[in-house]
């Protein structure tokens, strides 16, 4: 399994592709889809949209996960962000990939194990998960750890599946 994680920004999209090889995650690539500032709304739009379309024609992920928005204090940077995430969206579904969406709460609970932990300290522990020699940027250690809560989740998912008979009932 191939996995595309994406931490949506208007200004930053951080982006992480993670491969599941025997059990064991394998870092494939990951950076920063940078849009111009001095753009107009729908360029920038554009530009997410490719740079998402590229990096999911170039590492062929079966999945794509994305962190959901959370309502800002401004709204108007709640709805930017909600539009640069819609773009990154559209890009993964028109490449039919299905995408599974995470809180900001619930990637750090899955990579950090506490739901109010700090960026450093996400960033660090997708450094040890994937075993990098270095902490990748912010936005980028961002979306790799998008990508790491869904192979969580996956795996809880699978357990559980496997647990249940079709009666519902746990197997022992």
């Amino acid at each position: 399994m191939r996995v595309l994680g994406i931490d949506p920004g208007l200004r930053n999209t951080g982006f992480g592709v993670i491969e599941i090889i025997e059990n064991k995650p394998s870092y494939i690539t990951s950076g920063v889809i940078t849009t111009n500032s001095e753009e107009a709304l729908p360029l920038r739009i554009k530009t997410i949209l490719d740079g998402i379309s590229q990096i999911v024609k170039e590492y062929q992920p079966n999945i794509a996960s994305i962190e959901k928005v959370f309502v800002n204090v401004n709204p108007q940077s709640t709805l930017l962000l909600g539009q640069a995430r819609g773009a990154a969206i559209a890009a993964c579904v028109l490449h039919n990939l299905q995408v599974s969406e995470y809180t900001a709460l619930q990637v750090k609970q899955s990579v950090v194990g506490y739901g109010h932990a700090e960026k450093d300290q996400v960033a660090k522990m997708v450094k040890l998960f994937l075993n990098l020699n270095g902490a990748p940027r912010r936005d980028a250690a961002d979306a790799l750890a998008v990508a790491i809560t869904h192979i969580n989740f996956a795996k809880i998912s699978k357990f559980f599946n496997m647990s249940i008979t079709k009666k519902g009932r746990l197997i022992s």
